[in-house]
Formats: C-alpha cells, structure tokens, sequence
C-alpha cells in the first residue's frame, strides 16, 4: 500500500512517523526539531528518544515558540536584510551542511563489517598482550624502601605494610592493589622492573615518580579483550575520528586555502574591505569561524 499523499497545501513530515506538536503563525513546528534543539542544547544525546509527553519535550517546545516569535519579529523589522544578519545566516548555514556531509560520510563509512573488521584486529592484538597484577609500596627516600624491602624479606605482609607504610594515597588503603595493566600503559621504570619478573617476585626499590617504589607482583595473565558490545563505543569513536580526518585532508587537498594571519588582508586582491571604523580585534574574531567552517 503507498503511503498517503499530504493534503493539497500542507507540507510533508520531515521525517517518517513525525508529528506535528505546535503551529505558529500557521507554521507547523514537528517533534523532530523539538528533538534536534534538545540534542543541540547537550539534553539528549543523538539517537536517544524523547518522549513528546516528558516535561523536558514541553520546555525545549516552548523554547522552540519563543524562538521562531523572535525570528518572525526580527525578520518584520527587517533586520535579516543587514549585511550583519546575512554574515551569521551565510556561517550558520555552512555549519549545518558540514555537520550534515560529516554524519552522511561517517553513517555510510561505519558499518557493522567496519566495526567488526577492527574489532578482531584488536582481538589479534590482545592474545600477544599479558597482564600484571601489581601492589605497590611508595616510601619517601631510598632508606625508607630499603627498610620496607628487609621487612618483607622477614616475612612481612605485603598488603598490610602497604596500609601502614606507604605514601601512595591513591593506593595504600586498599594494600597498594593497582591492578591489571599491561606493561605498555605503565611508567617506561616500572615496565623495564618487571620485564622478567614473575608471579610473587619482588621487586625493587627503584626511583619512580612520587619516590621509591617496591612492587609484587600478584599475577601475569594473557590480556582478556572486552566483548563486541563493550568495544563498539570505542571502535565507533575512532572510526568517526578517521573517517573526519580522511575527508578535511581530502577537502584540504583538493581546495586553496590561504591562511592571513601575519599578512595584510586588504592587500589581497578582491578581500573585502574592513570598515575604518571597525575594532582592531574584529577581524581577528573572525578567524576561528572561517576555520570552523573549513
């Protein structure tokens, strides 16, 4: 069955199963741009619902009114001809369409396949990674740690000399426990200490940021990969970033771009001219925006 046509004179929902929520001025506004102002404001995030009878979709709608009541007024008072006006709607304009290629090339670049693709690259990866569990005991001076090192040698706990001794606040409480890290996201001093070290050594004391360290190792395991689920936001998030980076290089490549930062605009031939009445920091506030829109 074919969907049914908009009645003569109306126009057709922006989007599939949209709803017209309030008119203004006749103008219908649509659920979906009371949701893309929430989503714009940082109130939902982008694909999270919002539900048109939820008091947030009530606020954002009446934020919605006042604001296309202020539009209407300015553009009766004809304030949309001023060269002022055209210069933000021309740079809003052009932020719109870059976000909008920006989701089209990354919607269509991060696929399941894609995801998938670099998540067994990373699976790949964590079977040649080991773990190492340690604790820590941090003491002030070389002789500190030296004592501390000739107490466990005695016999003492571990755990409890932590608490009692230690000077590493993040840690002594919970007997020095650090944790599982493989030894690339450690400190370049406490990898090289435990490179051959194995399950229940001792090692140190070694001059380490904060002091003198001395650690046990509790244990040394293959690195256990998060699942599919749990790596996606990750993998999705870096996916985004490359597939942005690859398009402004692209973009970059194939335009001119001339940066004026240490030149003299006005000396390039066809730059619009500054008003001599303008603020020295006029043309400089308007930097970042051209950037921007690059």
């Amino acid at each position: 069955m074919r969907p049914a046509a908009a009645a003569p004179g109306t126009k057709p929902r922006p989007e599939p199963g949209d709803r017209a929520v309030a008119r203004v001025e006749g103008a219908a506004i649509w659920a979906s741009d009371v949701k893309r102002e929430a989503v714009a404001q940082g109130l939902i995030g982008e694909g999270e619902p919002l539900d048109v009878t939820s008091d947030l979709f009530r606020r954002v709608l009446d934020e919605v009114i006042d604001q296309k009541l202020l539009a209407r007024e300015a553009d009766r008072r004809g304030l949309a001809d001023s060269p002022l006006a055209q210069r933000r709607l021309e740079a809003t304009r052009e932020r719109i369409l870059g976000d909008m290629l920006v989701e089209t090339t990354v919607n269509r670049a991060i696929s399941d396949e894609a995801v998938q693709t670099l998540y067994q690259e990373q699976l790949r990866l964590a079977r040649n990674s080991e773990e190492i569990r340690l604790r820590l005991i941090m003491s002030a001076t070389r002789e500190d740690a030296d004592a501390v090192r000739g107490m466990l040698a005695a016999g003492a706990n571990f755990e409890q000399l932590a608490m009692q001794r230690s000077t590493d606040e993040a840690t002594r409480f919970s007997g020095g426990d650090l944790g599982y890290a493989t030894l690339d996201v450690m400190p370049a001093v406490y990898a090289a200490a435990l490179r051959d070290a194995a399950a229940g050594d001792t090692v140190g004391p070694f001059e380490a940021e904060g002091g003198w360290a001395v650690l046990r190792v509790e244990d040394r395991r293959r690195e256990t990969p998060p699942t599919l689920e749990q790596a996606r936001p990750q993998i999705v998030r870096y996916l985004t970033y490359e597939e942005v980076r690859r398009l402004l290089e692209q973009l970059r490549g194939r335009a001119e771009v001339e940066v004026m930062l240490t030149g003299d605009p006005l000396a390039v031939p066809g730059a619009p001219e500054e008003p001599d009445s303008a603020p020295p920091a006029a043309a400089e506030a308007q930097t970042p925006q051209t950037e921007d829109a690059a």
